[in-house]
């Protein structure tokens, strides 16, 4: 985890506790007064579990995703979904490379650590399948 010892911490064991509780310091330093918001992201986290936030425009919501994956040292992707958003653009797809005469996978933004998944409900069907197969545990090769 980046960023959570604090100036005066040695190199002394933390405990599992010290730890979320140095998280949830780092994450409020960005995101200020929803302690209860970054609560339940870091029990979701804990937990293994999907965090579905559902608020008005321009409350944080991003930012609390970035600083998120921020703290713990993790990849960051949001995901805008539109209705011409493709299964690809979210999984990733193989390109044909000319000059070595390979397909080389590019995988999509599924394959971060942290995903913001934004207006899910404006793709298309397939689309929404190809994101939910993924994290239902599904191998996802587009």
């Amino acid at each position: 985890m980046r960023n959570l010892r604090t100036a005066g911490t040695d190199a002394v064991a933390i405990s599992p506790a010290e730890k979320v509780e140095l998280l949830q310091s780092a994450i409020e330093r960005v995101i200020r007064g929803k302690p209860e918001a970054v609560r339940l992201a870091i029990v979701t986290l804990l937990a293994g579990g999907h965090l579905l936030i559902e608020d008005v425009p321009g409350v944080g919501k991003t930012t609390l995703a970035h600083a998120l994956a921020l703290a713990l040292d993790c990849s960051f992707q949001r995901i805008q979904f539109t209705s011409d958003l493709l299964p690809s653009d979210v999984v990733g797809l193989s390109v044909y490379n000319q000059q070595e005469s390979l397909f080389e996978w590019k995988p999509g933004p599924i394959f971060a650590n942290v995903i913001l998944a934004d207006e899910i409900n404006r793709t298309t069907p397939k689309t929404q399948s190809a994101l939910l197969e993924c994290h239902g545990g599904a191998a996802c090769n587009g």
